[in-house]
């Protein structure tokens, strides 16, 4: 699910338990120029959207984190857990 806001937008919103995982998605054609597209500009800016849209789907007692999932061709997404550390 992509969700936009003012301050910026977020790939993905997802759940498992008590967990909510706002995640940045990047596709390119290397892992290291996926990595390189998400900068410290970029980061802040989905910090910014998940701190808007936490209140809607955070529940009470919910670890909340930024995760990274890096798509290159012909292998497996890397899925980044945390990356986001503000």
């Amino acid at each position: 699910m992509r969700a936009r806001t003012p301050v910026g937008e977020i790939d993905i919103i997802a759940r498992r338990g008590r967990t909510l995982a706002f995640v940045e998605v990047k596709a390119r054609a290397s892992e290291q120029a996926a990595a390189l597209a998400l900068d410290d500009w970029r980061l802040r800016r989905v910090a910014r959207a998940a701190e808007a849209l936490a209140p809607r789907h955070a529940r009470p007692g919910d670890t909340i984190r930024i995760d990274a999932i890096f798509i290159v061709p012909g292998r497996l997404p890397h899925h980044v857990r945390n990356v986001w550390h503000g």
